[in-house]
């Protein structure tokens, strides 16, 4: 039971980085796809009906960890207490970036406010995300009781008294900013055309070798903070079709942009963002929440919610999961094509 809601949970992660990161990262191509503000106004409407429905699958993936492994929910609230409302106050800015920008299409001023803060917030939104993942994968100093604190940094070290931000959770906030531009960038050169569409297609063309060079430092670096993570890997060598998986799908990317396949690249960007998310999840099982001291980390063994709440939900998660798939399918549907400049928002 434990497993097949660690498997759920999993998923909908992973749901929400491919979803909500192109969003994300269209938000930080924004001033670079979009010269003009009729431009930036086409990359808003490029991701309009959707980016929000997108979060919905954040929301869900909190839910259900707090419904399936509440005492995982509690510990990491507790800890990242901080930089949770730093996320929280980012996503709040970047909905009413795209939701108040157009309000006053013809203030100059009003318009350029809103443009800076929706990309200042999909900027740090990434890398703060890319820096919580670096947390998790490194561990944190939990206590017996089952909670613990961190500021935001102290001596940028990985060992000892540990800060939310260090030089790998930093790396690991690179890695996430660059994956989800090169992401962004691909769909918005899906969604648009002409001279819209050839900025993008450069930017993913640029931000690959980035993208590259900081994927290949993130894993000598894992390896270098937590080589237990490779204990699954060996144990099923199946698990290695996942490193493979990311690198065709940097090879991938880089083929199909130079090709000008947008709607490829943007799944292979997908498929990448995937990869790396499943690979940390592989390697760590199955404790959710390491501690710095293994002795006291979560496992999904002793997190997990009583059986009656965790057989009782799988009845009504798949009812719920099938009408939001169902949704997502109309809605990407009914949303299919280009968007052009000049059109209404």
């Amino acid at each position: 039971m434990e497993l097949a809601w660690f498997m759920i949970v999993a998923f909908m992660l992973v749901a929400y980085v491919v979803l909500d990161g192109f969003d994300i990262g269209a938000g930080i191509a924004h001033y670079i796809v979009g010269r003009t503000p009729e431009e930036r106004a086409a990359v808003i409407r490029s991701i309009g009906p959707v980016w929000d429905g997108n979060e919905v699958w954040l929301l869900a993936a909190g839910g259900t960890l707090y419904f399936a492994f509440p005492p995982l929910y509690s510990a990491a609230f507790s800890g990242f207490y901080l930089p949770l409302i730093m996320v929280l106050w980012l996503l709040i800015m970047r909905a009413a970036g795209i939701e108040l920008r157009h309000q006053l299409e013809h203030n100059h001023m009003w318009t350029s406010f809103w443009d800076f803060v929706f990309a200042l917030a999909s900027i740090l939104l990434a890398i703060f995300y890319g820096a919580a993942l670096g947390n998790v994968i490194r561990g944190v100093p939990l206590g017996a009781d089952g909670y613990f604190f961190e500021p935001l940094f102290t001596h940028w070290g990985t060992t000892g008294e540990t800060g939310i931000l260090d030089w790998f959770t930093v790396l690991s906030g690179l890695v996430a900013f660059v994956a989800l531009a090169v992401h962004g960038a691909n769909y918005l050169a899906l969604k648009t055309e002409l001279e819209m569409n050839a900025r993008a297609r450069n930017l993913v063309s640029v931000g690959w070798y980035l993208l590259v060079a900081l994927t290949t430092a993130s894993l000598a670096a894992v390896m270098y903070i937590r080589p237990e993570l490779l204990n699954n890997y060996y144990a099923l060598p199946i698990g290695w079709l996942i490193p493979a998986t990311v690198a065709a799908s940097l090879a991938a990317i880089k083929y199909f942009n130079l090709n000008g396949l947008d709607k490829q690249a943007f799944l292979a960007s997908s498929v990448y963002l995937a990869s790396m998310l499943g690979g940390a999840v592989f390697g760590l099982f199955p404790v959710i929440l390491p501690a710095l001291d293994p002795e006291l980390s979560l496992t999904v063994y002793n997190s997990r919610a009583g059986d009656y709440g965790l057989t009782a939900g799988l009845v009504w998660w798949p009812i719920g999961i099938i009408l939001a798939l169902g949704y997502y399918t109309f809605l990407f549907r009914s949303f299919k094509g280009k968007v052009r400049v000049g059109e209404e928002h």
